[in-house]
């Protein structure tokens, strides 16, 4: 146990012995509720355009690189290949993007955006962008920089180097 552990540790026993944890002072509780907010606020901005949160990372990593395979998709985003086909077929439902298979190795199927998947980064982009600016908007600009560095450590720390990809 380093000794920052063992200082928050001792911070939290309580008078009889016992630790004493407040979800105030959980960094994952606290980053969990973040979370949920931010997820929340975004789904209201975008659900008008019929995209769901589910929709939503996906079409961030093809409108950062178009044609990926089902594979780095799931990769990029972090999801299960299954959870990963299923949020594919809805966007391919909604015209969103098609899926086309490599001519040269059949077994890889590559996403590509269509015309509307594609008009939509224009339209939802800002959206996201105005739910950070809403989150952070008492924020200074190098108290932003730095929560996003501290947040970069956090994923650090915890073995996920290079996580990136946090929008909102």
């Amino acid at each position: 146990m380093t000794t920052k552990a063992r200082a928050v540790a001792k911070s939290a026993k309580a008078p009889s012995g016992s630790v004493n944890f407040p979800l105030e002072m959980s960094v994952g509780y606290q980053v969990r509720m973040t979370h949920r907010a931010l997820q929340r606020y975004l789904q209201s901005k975008i659900e008008p355009y019929g995209v769901t949160l589910g929709m939503w990372y996906f079409l961030r990593a093809l409108w950062h690189e178009d044609g990926l395979t089902q594979r780095e998709l799931s990769r990029r985003i972090g999801t299960m290949e299954p959870t990963t086909l299923n949020a594919i077929l809805g966007m391919e439902r909604s015209g969103l993007v098609k899926r086309v298979r490599n001519k040269v190795d059949k077994r890889k199927i590559h996403i590509h955006l269509t015309p509307k998947g594609r008009k939509l980064k224009d339209e939802l982009l800002p959206l996201a962008v105005s739910v950070v600016g809403t989150a952070t908007q008492s924020f200074s600009a190098r108290e932003t920089t730095t929560l996003l560095k501290m947040l970069a450590t956090i994923q650090s720390n915890l073995g996920l180097e290079g996580a990136g990809g946090g929008d909102e």
